[in-house]
């Protein structure tokens, strides 16, 4: 694991943005696990700028993200700020603007009438395409990766999640209060990939910023090994990690594995 510690968000996302480009280039029908949510915007942002002006090419490039609200979709007829799916957050914020081909982006259905036989589904279509080559990771308020919450084994597979209260409220903050729904309407299940799952990709990129993760950041990097920070499974990761903190991310930490950059 390696664990990069960088003044501000901006930096943080333009060397994410640089370590998911290296695998675009070195191999061009790569394969990208993507998550979403506030962290990695800037990173997409980024990637977007990459393939504008330095004429990154994603035509070859597959898509896996990592999860869904239960009962959202994407809702074309609906405006952005309506639609408050992780699809429509992927299509608006980085699909529409990469010459990304819509038959290689793979996103899980919050829509789907059975959602076991979707999670089936889902793994084995990350299995036919090769594995993921890169996984985009953030660090939940609780310490989760992707929706697996406390609790969740490490050798899940992809699967419908209950939502925890503080995953909950974190996310209504950020993306259905804007849109005028009431903490009532919210979603209370999802789909994710399980640990098992993103612990079967090639390469890890993990990014977290801003001081309200500084103290789960420290669970996760050097506390216990233990579902009850899913995200702690990193330090048993037996592949290439990244780990990219802003300093406020890194304030807690304690070893001396950090570099600064």
């Amino acid at each position: 694991m390696d664990i990069v510690i960088k003044t501000d968000v901006h930096s943080v996302s333009r060397l994410a943005a640089n370590i998911i480009a290296r695998v675009v280039r070195e191999k061009p029908n790569c394969v990208l696990g993507l998550a979403t949510g506030s962290t990695p915007i800037g990173t997409y942002r980024e990637l977007i700028r990459m393939h504008k002006e330095e004429g990154l090419d994603f035509s070859q490039v597959s898509t896996f993200n990592l999860d869904e609200y239960l009962g959202v979709g994407l809702a074309l007829d609906k405006p952005y700020k309506e639609d408050q799916s992780y699809a429509r957050f992927m299509v608006e914020e980085l699909f529409h603007q990469l010459n990304i081909k819509q038959e290689n982006i793979h996103l899980p259905d919050g829509l789907t009438k059975d959602p076991d036989e979707f999670c089936k589904a889902y793994e084995q279509a990350i299995r036919d395409a090769g594995g993921i080559d890169l996984q985009l990771l953030g660090i939940g308020g609780d310490g989760h990766l992707a929706f697996n919450e406390p609790g969740t084994p490490f050798d899940s597979r992809t699967h419908v999640q209950l939502l925890t209260d503080q995953t909950r409220k974190d996310n209504y903050k950020a993306f259905f209060h804007p849109a005028g729904m009431t903490w009532e309407e919210m979603p209370t299940k999802a789909l994710t990939m399980g640990i098992g799952t993103i612990m079967e990709a090639k390469e890890w990129l993990v990014i977290a910023t801003g001081s309200s993760k500084a103290e789960i950041v420290r669970q996760s990097l050097e506390g216990e090994v233990s579902t009850r920070v899913t995200a702690s499974v990193i330090q048993i990761y037996p592949r290439k990690a990244t780990v990219i903190l802003d300093k406020k991310a890194a304030a807690n930490l304690q070893g001396d594995s950090s570099s600064n950059h």
